[in-house]
């Protein structure tokens, strides 16, 4: 498998998505944004993510290891890494999780909250995510997209949002991602696909897929056309020139003005 990765801020703060890639694996984590909002952490988002990922892909590598278990594990280490911070608070640092991993027979996945991974299935293409987050506090979701980006107002909302969110996180009446407990690895979504099905592969943050997601100015053949003429690199720029058309969030309401956006585009 050839991997090919970007990544890239979605302003002037420190990116909070992380992205690698090997010969047999694939992986996306991003970062969930604070709104301003303590942690109980000294170490910030960016430092999680980098350390999560790192000890991921390392578990990962052994292939008889399930990614749930190697999630577990990547957890764990990285709340033993910083046993000095409030790990029992509910904002404590957090992110998505996508895995894309070849076997002998079949791609394995996990997705935990909302990066997608995109199969290319003979024409067709299959998106592989989780979005019960969608489906939590959707009047405070509203409020939000109701202001523009850049008032306080908008700030204030996302605050009010975020805070709400951290109170089910992890919890079976909410959403799950990877944070301080490593029981959240068990409730990503998992399965297989034999290899023969899949033309290509596309692991990537939120902040890319609102492309056709949520902006809906390109279809997934797009993207992929992109990828294979223009690389990640590309299609991430195709996503700043759209964002760069609604920098107040009037056309499509969103958290930020550009995300942080990650890829990582798997061929074989």
């Amino acid at each position: 498998m050839r991997v090919c990765l970007n990544t890239q801020p979605g302003g002037s703060n420190p990116n909070e998505d992380w992205v690698a890639g090997t010969p047999s694996l694939a992986v996306v984590l991003d970062g969930l944004s604070t709104a301003g909002l303590p942690t109980g952490c000294s170490h910030g988002v960016p430092w999680y993510v980098a350390h999560l990922g790192g000890y991921l892909t390392a578990a990962l590598a052994n292939p008889d290891r399930s990614l749930s278990d190697g999630l577990s594990e990547a957890i764990e280490r990285v709340a033993a890494h910083h046993p000095e911070c409030d790990l029992s608070n509910p904002g404590t640092p957090s992110a998505t999780v996508a895995v894309l991993r070849q076997g002998v027979t079949t791609f394995e996945h996990l997705v935990l909250a909302d990066s997608p991974i995109v199969l290319e299935r003979a024409g067709n293409y299959e998106v592989l995510t989780d979005l019960r987050v969608d489906d939590v506090l959707p009047e405070l979701q509203a409020d939000v997209a109701s202001h523009e980006t850049h008032t306080p107002g908008h700030r204030e909302a996302l605050q009010r949002l975020v805070h709400a969110q951290r109170e089910v996180r992890n919890t079976p009446e909410g959403y799950w991602v990877a944070s301080s407990t490593s029981e959240a690895a068990h409730h990503a979504l998992t399965g297989a696909t034999p290899i023969g099905e899949v033309q290509a592969a596309a692991v990537m943050s939120d902040g890319v897929s609102r492309l056709v997601t949520e902006y809906r100015m390109a279809d997934w053949a797009g993207v992929f056309k992109v990828l294979r003429a223009d690389g990640p690199h590309g299609l991430i720029e195709s996503v700043r020139r759209i964002e760069a058309t609604d920098p107040t969030g009037q056309r499509w309401p969103r958290y930020k003005s550009g995300d942080d956006a990650a890829v990582a585009f798997c061929q074989w």
